[in-house]
């Protein structure tokens, strides 16, 4: 099967400037660049499609160049509402060190370069002479980002983020015979605008070609990547936990998991069909989820991470906690509310977590046996928490009913 249409299938190609384009990547080797601007110290969930995409690319014998946008992250690509915050230099190449070294660990791409590099030599006269001239302000303003901010504005700095993008494939276009650029569907007027610019500084036989990945959105059309709190999923162990990261995808609504095994693993298509074919028959078990879920955070944390995060999975949903190291329990329950327990009577530590709302709840709870410390019934109307009831003297998983929970620490 070709890539393009492979991609079609998986629902990974949205647009591409050129027909000719899926003959010449089953002809030849190409070389093509993925960029991301190092807005923060992590990529998230919302940037990894389009590095899979580029993966995928290089194994059937493609080469990626991954640009990290030193530069460009201090000007700020537009966004559709509102200007970008702008981040200092300092900060700016910190996080692009830290993008950098990420990469590398998770997707093994041997080509990572900063457009802070050459970007920063150009002088603001050499930037207006030799390339705003090659900018049709009439066709800047028609792109489809900076049309929508025409009506509350958008700063020369954001306006002029389209020709520092251009001005990147050019660069490596010359010094690396890049040929192509791949990037999200919401990038398509930063990528066009780059091909334009490459002919007209080359001649019009120098291809320049490009195809857009769509953007990821959830089922109900809002934006994809963030838990169910509301935090954004970092590919960064220390910012998403390996656990919160397995928890995110196992939560992946029925109507949408066939499409994000197509679309983040590296399961053929008749092996999806398989897993689906089984799924279908006990939805209930997840299967597809539990797949989905082992095969991301595989290729983003590796299999041990990934083997911890899917023990506390299941030692929580079956209240095994004993089976789970401190650490794992914190790690499993990092969004509950905690609390410090030691020496405390279990009345006043179940209004402090909110379990219950006064003493004389508190009390009917522990007597009609709602109440469980670590997994085990507490009917004890005395009871003060000590070191001996924690999970290695540290910590006590409080469960009120099915479904209350509260960390207690010691």
């Amino acid at each position: 099967m070709k890539i393009l249409e492979e991609l079609k299938l998986r629902n990974l190609l949205f647009d591409q400037n050129d027909p000719n384009l899926e003959d010449v990547l089953e002809k030849e080797k190409v070389t093509f660049y993925l960029g991301a601007d190092p807005t923060g110290p992590s990529l998230h969930v919302g940037h990894l499609v389009t590095f899979l995409v580029a993966k995928r690319l290089e194994m059937l014998g493609h080469k990626p160049v991954i640009l990290i946008g030193g530069a460009t992250g201090l000007i700020g690509d537009p966004k559709m509402q509102g200007e970008r915050k702008m981040l200092t230099l300092d900060i700016t190449l910190s996080n692009a060190k830290s993008l950098e070294n990420q990469i590398n660990n998770i997707f093994n791409f041997k080509d990572v370069v900063n457009n802070y590099d050459w970007i920063s030599k150009i002088n603001v006269i050499e930037f207006l002479r030799d390339y705003g001239k090659c900018f049709n302000v009439n066709n800047m303003i028609n792109k489809e980002t900076v049309k929508a901010r025409l009506e509350t504005g958008i700063s020369y700095t954001e306006f002029s983020y389209q020709i520092l993008q251009s001005l990147d494939w050019l660069h490596l276009y010359e010094n690396y015979n890049c040929k192509m650029q791949i990037g999200g569907q919401d990038q398509w007027g930063n990528m066009t605008a780059g091909s334009d610019l490459i002919r007209k500084k080359l001649g019009s036989e120098a291809n320049a070609y490009t195809f857009t990945i769509p953007l990821i959105l959830k089922s109900d059309g809002t934006k994809f990547g963030k838990s169910e709190g509301g935090k954004s999923v970092w590919l960064d162990k220390d910012m998403t936990s390996p656990y919160e990261f397995y928890q995110f995808w196992i939560n992946t609504p029925d109507n949408e998991v066939e499409l994000r095994l197509k679309q983040f693993t590296f399961l053929s298509l008749e092996e999806i069909k398989e897993v689906i074919t089984k799924w279908e028959v006990k939805k209930e078990e997840r299967l597809a989820q539990k797949v989905l879920a082992k095969e991301i955070t595989t290729f983003v944390h590796g299999k041990d991470l990934t083997d911890e995060a899917i023990k506390i999975s299941e030692a929580l949903f079956s209240g095994n906690y004993k089976e789970l190291t401190a650490k794992e329990i914190k790690m499993g329950f990092s969004d509950l509310v905690h609390v410090n327990g030691l020496n405390k009577n279990l009345i006043d530590v179940l209004i402090e977590t909110t379990l219950a709302s006064s003493k004389r709840e508190a009390r009917d709870f522990i007597i009609s046996g709602a109440v469980t410390l670590n997994g085990e019934k507490c009917q004890d109307l005395a009871k003060i928490l000590t070191k001996e009831d924690a999970i290695e003297g540290t910590v006590i998983v409080l469960r009120r009913g099915k479904k209350k929970y509260a960390l207690v620490e010691m």
